[in-house]
């Protein structure tokens, strides 16, 4: 039987969630000045002690990837998810994100198996704290 998720690996511990923003009902909302002061800006909620593990404190940048590529996100230390499992709040657009990159960078558009559908919802990528101070 086929896998139906990215199984998180040695190289990518963490499985990701992309779940929509609170305050984004869908891509119009972020542009909207209200729903964008809301929301403040995209960040990746992580467990605390995945984040004690890898130096992470609240509202530090993280550099989060696979081999799709990699990403710029601030921390927000949540115990509401479980340890190895990330979400990062999206339907941000691009240019919310620090240098630009934004959540689908790490995202595949393969079909999902075994029937087709999403996978936006699950992708293993690895977390680090970000070599660099860009806020």
């Amino acid at each position: 039987m086929a896998p139906v998720y990215d199984a998180p690996t040695k190289d990518r511990p963490f499985r990701m969630v992309t779940a929509p923003a609170r305050s984004f009902l869908n891509s119009t909302f972020t542009e909207t000045p209200g729903s964008q002061k809301r929301e403040g800006r995209p960040t990746l909620m992580i467990h605390p002690q995945d984040a004690a593990r890898l130096g992470l404190g609240e509202g530090d940048l993280a550099e989060i990837g696979n081999e799709r590529g990699q990403v710029l996100i601030h921390a927000r230390l949540f115990d509401g998810v479980l340890p190895g499992v990330v979400v990062a709040e999206s339907i941000w657009p691009n240019a919310a994100f620090v240098g630009g990159k934004g959540i689908n960078y790490l995202t595949s558009d393969d079909a999902g198996l075994p029937n087709g559908g999403a996978v936006f919802h699950d992708t293993a990528i690895w977390i680090r704290r970000a070599t660099e101070s860009r806020a």
